[in-house]
């Protein structure tokens, strides 16, 4: 076994230890579900920040090049960090852009943070915890071309298989995905 392999093998256990659950909930898509993965409770422990870090930066050889990584507000605003501390330990540094679920009221009122990285045309990647219908990443990406960045494709830590991997992908965007609800329940 790869260490790569190892190390994702790992990330599901956390996943179904700390952040799979079994009950009814409705979800940012608006849809009702009989499960839940709330992935910031493995994300935000140190090794769980570590592992999606390395796993998300690997991902990344499998799309077109980027030169920043995005997460969307607030899942893969550390998923982001993660991405762009692994790129530095590993000599290709990715600055991190934060993209923002709604345009603050106060302050300097950006969608996106971390702008300052930004030149005209940058191809980035955007980074998701879990995609459902897909409507937040195709929103953060519509976000992030506002901002002057070319969206090169979307890694996702958890594609929960409810369509929006076909949603992402009929937009002309490559999608990866870590992990599948079949890592944590039968179909």
């Amino acid at each position: 076994m790869t260490k790569e392999s190892k190390q994702l093998v790992r990330l599901v256990e956390l996943l179904r230890e700390l952040s799979f659950e079994r009950r009814r909930v409705i979800l940012a898509s608006g849809k009702e579900s009989d499960f839940f993965i709330d992935c910031k409770q493995t994300i935000l422990t140190a090794e769980g920040h570590a592992l999606v870090g390395e796993l998300m930066f690997d991902a990344l050889a499998q799309l077109p090049t980027c030169e920043a990584v995005g997460g969307v507000e607030l899942g893969g605003c550390p998923l982001a960090s993660a991405v762009s501390l692994v790129s530095f330990q590993r000599g290709r540094p990715l600055p991190a852009l934060y993209v923002r679920k709604a345009q603050k009221d106060h302050g300097t009122a950006k969608l996106v943070e971390g702008d300052k990285s930004i030149r005209p045309g940058m191809p980035v990647a955007l980074l998701e915890d879990v995609i459902t219908t897909g409507g937040s990443s195709l929103r953060a990406v519509k976000a992030l071309q506002q901002a002057g960045v070319n969206v090169v494709g979307i890694v996702a830590l958890v594609d929960r298989l409810e369509g929006g991997r076909a949603t992402i992908e009929a937009e002309k965007l490559p999608l990866l995905s870590l992990a599948t609800r079949r890592d944590f329940m039968k179909d």
